[in-house]
């Protein structure tokens, strides 16, 4: 896996950020308003390659990849390049693949004259607004099975638009017209072309949209309302991580695209559209809470939020409507449509996993076929009512329980990649994994704060496999604001009595042990008199209360009523437990609901081979595959940002809050997507007795906690807030 950049895409990747930043300042592009266009710009790329990027060297080009292309855009985005910089770069290459024209194309790289491509068939719409238009001496279009040159002069007064771009109206048909090529093999490349564009524009809208989020966050840090930097409200900050979180996914599904034209283009065409339609979404999103956030400022045109809001529409509307894109992906993944993909050159970027970190996977997999019972796999459930003891020792003495650990801790050093494909085994089987999760947290804690006591009597217990722990952190009055805990521990001699009650103890009815957080200071600030505790759940003082919630799912209530542990089972110092936390929540970072949500658009799918409507298969519907593709969509934009988090952990890489991003994101897409599929089901969902439909039904239920697990939702936008974006502290 890499989602970097090579060194020499980097060093490419500067010299262009530094030319745009002078060039295509927001002084340079209001200069270059009503029309649009900035000449002096535009020679400028031309003399630094930028034009030619995607041609070849032996017509003059840089010869460079389409994922540099990508990153160009990107740049060419923040900085609302005023030119059609996508169309020209599909144009150029578009022209010298197709042979000829050679003094256009040499000028074409240069910058002395503009080369554009038209989105729709001249055959069917002769005249046609063209991205462009208002300063292109040449244009590239389709005309049935041919592919056509035409030469013109471009309007002295072109059309007013919305964004005030270089779009004109243009008629094909007219001015001088040459075919560049004709045939299947031609009219392929030409789609082909718009196929890079898509992802080109894409590129470009994530760049502009990231930008407007970092302006709207500046204002925020900056204006001062009720006596408080606006940012620091709620109501401010949460949309723009929203907007991030979005935009975000947004770029990994462009560059998750560049990877699968280059390794999986038989899913490529899907991801291609999903990727372009995503950042149409996305820029919507953004640039609309980034103009709220100035408020009436955002409407005056003093103000440049406003040119980045026009702009977000104008440069993919040119090609139609944007849901287009949506069913286009759903003829993709459902009707057998095939795309023509350009020629990606060299890829870096890389969403696999490399074979070598797959042996762990097919050792689960060998595992759970061959040495879990028929009657031990009758037991599977998602939640801890599948958590089975004898397969939970026999996962241990296999080496596949804790491989992620060090081999001191009994582990295999197993990488996190290699983990990322193992617990997608467990997935396939349905296999909880709640019970090895919360006693993989806890056993590091131990293993980093624990004295040897506890190593001694409960780490080489969850080792062997006999036994599993829980976590106390929540209580009834306090909620996700655990440091509002109230179970008290005093010390007693060498002694700790402990009494109160935690809430969603989840796992304490099989669990041997908890980490418990309790006050030992309660004069202290909340968050510094805390300490951590590991305690017995299987003694007369400690009570475990069942309760019972609608997602299929047991969850506890724990009371400690003069429970007394000894000095040695306490982790950490004294009023010393925020430390001690903080390393549990930075293992439990990352937490993705993506596996989930693949299930259950497979489970929809399914059922909808099955359902007829007005005597079809709903799977034959086109508004059944645009619900089932935008979930599927989601899904694409959930396992990017899961990939993303797994890759800056595994390469030690910086760290902004993508651990939140990756929960909140697939946490509220998991919700939503279940509540649409529950609907478009309908009333078969209602029922059991199709298990797939029953599977929908239960993630409907899931997914409704799904958005409270490891910090409510409203908790993951206060830290991406504060992490990515700057903002100031909200609660």
């Amino acid at each position: 896996m890499n989602l970097d950049p090579t060194d020499d895409q980097q060093m490419m990747l500067d010299a262009f950020t530094r030319f745009l930043d002078e060039e295509s300042s927001i002084a340079r592009v209001r200069a270059a308003l009503p029309s649009g266009f900035d000449a002096e710009l535009w020679s400028g790329l031309g003399e630094l390659g930028a034009l030619g990027l995607r041609v070849a060297e032996d017509r003059g080009g840089l010869g460079l990849g389409l994922f540099d292309a990508v990153l160009l855009m990107e740049q060419a985005g923040r900085t609302l390049v005023s030119g059609p910089l996508a169309e020209s770069l599909v144009a150029n290459s578009l022209l010298a693949d197709l042979g000829g024209q050679g003094d256009l194309l040499d000028a074409a790289i240069a910058g002395s004259a503009v080369v554009t491509i038209a989105m729709h068939d001249v055959a069917e719409q002769p005249v046609q607004l063209v991205v462009g238009g208002a300063a292109a001496g040449a244009v590239i279009a389709r005309r049935g099975d041919e592919v056509v040159l035409v030469r013109r002069t471009p309007n002295a007064e072109p059309e007013k638009t919305l964004a005030s771009t270089p779009i004109d109206r243009v008629d094909l048909a007219a001015g001088d017209v040459s075919v560049l090529a004709s045939g299947e093999e031609a009219t392929a490349r030409f789609a082909a072309a718009l196929e890079e564009w898509k992802l080109l524009i894409g590129s470009a809208l994530n760049g502009l949209s990231r930008e407007a989020i970092r302006l709207a966050s500046e204002y925020a840090c900056e204006r001062v309302q009720f006596g408080k930097p606006i940012g620091a409200y709620q109501g401010v900050s949460h949309p723009l991580a929203d907007a991030i979180v979005a935009v975000d996914a947004g770029r990994l599904m462009i560059w998750r695209a560049v990877s699968d034209i280059a390794r999986e283009p038989d899913q490529a065409g899907e991801t291609v559209a999903m990727a372009a339609w995503w950042a149409g979404n996305a820029a919507e999103q953004a640039v609309m809470h980034a103009l709220h956030t100035f408020g009436g400022y955002g409407l005056t045109l003093e103000y440049d939020v406003h040119l980045f809001n026009l702009r977000s529409r104008a440069w993919l509307l040119v090609m139609g409507d944007p849901e287009a894109l949506l069913d286009q992906a759903a003829d993709r993944r459902y009707a057998g449509a095939r795309a023509s993909l350009p020629e990606p050159g060299e890829v870096s970027i890389n969403f696999s996993l490399a074979p070598e970190e797959l042996g762990l996977a097919q050792e689960t997999r060998t595992f759970f076929e061959t040495q879990v019972t028929p009657d031990e796999m009758s037991k599977a459930h998602y939640s801890y009512s599948g958590y089975v003891p004898s397969v939970n020792k026999k996962m241990a003495e296999a080496g596949i329980l804790f491989p992620e650990w060090p081999e001191h801790m009994g582990g295999r050093n197993a990488s996190p990649y290699a983990m990322e494909a193992a617990m997608r085994v467990w997935e396939e089987f349905n296999w909880t994994a709640h019970p090895r999760g919360t006693s993989n947290i806890i056993g590091m804690m131990i293993d980093k704060f624990g004295t040897e006591t506890v190593k001694n009597e409960v780490l080489a217990r969850i080792i062997s496999g006999e036994s599993i722990c829980s976590l106390g952190y929540s209580e009834p009055g306090s909620g996700s604001d655990v440091f509002a805990a109230r179970t008290r521990a005093v010390k007693e001699g060498n002694a700790w009595r402990i009494d109160g009650q935690k809430m969603f103890t989840s796992g304490a009815e099989h669990a041997d042990y908890a980490i418990l957080l309790t006050r030992t200071d309660p004069d202290a600030p909340k968050h510094k008199g805390i300490t951590m505790f590991m305690v017995p759940l299987k003694v007369p003082e400690v009570t475990v209360q069942e309760v019972k919630t609608f997602q299929d799912e047991r969850t506890n209530i724990t009371y400690y009523d003069g429970l007394k542990v000894p000095d040695e089972w306490r982790l950490g110092e004294v009023n010393g437990g925020l430390q001690v936390l903080a390393l549990a929540l930075e293992i439990e970072q990352g937490m993705s609901f993506a596996p989930y949500q693949h299930r259950m658009i497979h489970a929809a799918e399914e059922v909808c081979k099955v359902l007829t409507r007005d005597g079809r298969p709903l799977i034959e519907h086109a508004s059944a595959r645009r619900r089932l593709t935008r979930a599927a969509a989601n899904t694409l934009a959930s396992d990017c940002l899961r990939k993303r988090i797994l890759y800056v952990g595994a390469e030690n890489k910086p760290n902004f809050a993508y651990g939140p991003a990756s929960k909140l994101f697939s946490a509220e897409a998991y919700r939503k997507d279940s509540f649409d599929l529950l609907n478009l089901i309908a009333p078969e969902s209602l029922a059991f007795e199709n298990r797939h439909a029953a599977f929908v039904n239960q993630c409907f239920r899931h997914s409704q906690v799904a958005v409270t697990y490891g910090g409510t939702s409203e908790v993951q936008r206060s830290q991406i807030a504060e992490k990515t974006l700057g903002l100031p502290r909200t609660r």
